[in-house]
C-alpha cells in the first residue's frame, strides 16, 4: 500500500513540474542581449558615423588578416618580372616534403597531367584543350607561382584554394616534373 502512495505521490509532482511550464511566457533571462541580439541595417542611417550610413568602408591600406601581399601585378610585365625575379622561400626541408606532390595530384594533375605532358583526364575527355607540357614551356618557380596566383589564359587562378606557401611548394613539384621529361 506505501508503494502504491509512493508511485502516485511521484507522478503527481511530476505532472505538477511538467504544468508550470509555459512556452508563449519563457523564463526570465540573464543578461538577455547575449541571447536576442540587436540586429543593426549595415546601409542604416546613422548621423555618428561619417557619410551617415552604419555600413563603412576599411581604412585605406588595411589588409585582411592572414593576407600575404603580392607585389606584382596581373598583367604581362608583372608575368615577366616574377619570371625573372620571384625565388621561392622553401627550406631544403620543405622541398623534399612530398606535400607539393600531394596538392599537385589535388588540383592539377586533371588537366595538366600525372607527369606534366599536358595530357590530364579532361584533355582526354576533350573539355580542355590546348593544356601545354612542361618541356615545351620556359618556366621559372617565380612564372609558376605567378600563374598559380592569378591565372592564365583558360586556367584560373588557385589563390583562393592554395595558400602563398602551398602553391610554392606546387611550383617546385612542377619544377621536378618538368626536369624529368
Amino acid at each position: 500500500m506505501k508503494r502504491i502512495y509512493k508511485i502516485t505521490l511521484l507522478v503527481g509532482i511530476t505532472i505538477l513540474v511538467s504544468s508550470c511550464h509555459n512556452n508563449s511566457a519563457p523564463n526570465y533571462q540573464y543578461f538577455p542581449n547575449m541571447y536576442e541580439s540587436v540586429g543593426y541595417e549595415p546601409y542604416a542611417e546613422a548621423k555618428v558615423f561619417k557619410g551617415g550610413k552604419e555600413g563603412q568602408l576599411p581604412v585605406e591600406g588595411t589588409i585582411n588578416r592572414g593576407f600575404e601581399p603580392y607585389e606584382y601585378e596581373n598583367s604581362t610585365a608583372g608575368y615577366e618580372l616574377a619570371k625573372a625575379n620571384l625565388k621561392s622561400p622553401l627550406t631544403e626541408e620543405d622541398r623534399n616534403s612530398g606535400k607539393g606532390k600531394e596538392l599537385f595530384e589535388i588540383y592539377c594533375i586533371s588537366c595538366h597531367g600525372a607527369t606534366g605532358n599536358g595530357k590530364g583526364k579532361l584533355v582526354e575527355r576533350e573539355k580542355f584543350l590546348g593544356v601545354p607540357s612542361y618541356k615545351d614551356r620556359e618556366i621559372t618557380e617565380g612564372s609558376i607561382f605567378h600563374v598559380e596566383t592569378y591565372g592564365l589564359n583558360a586556367m584560373g587562378s588557385h589563390a583562393n584554394q592554395l595558400s602563398a606557401h602551398e602553391r610554392w611548394l606546387v611550383a617546385d613539384y612542377v619544377l621536378k616534373l618538368k626536369s624529368q621529361l
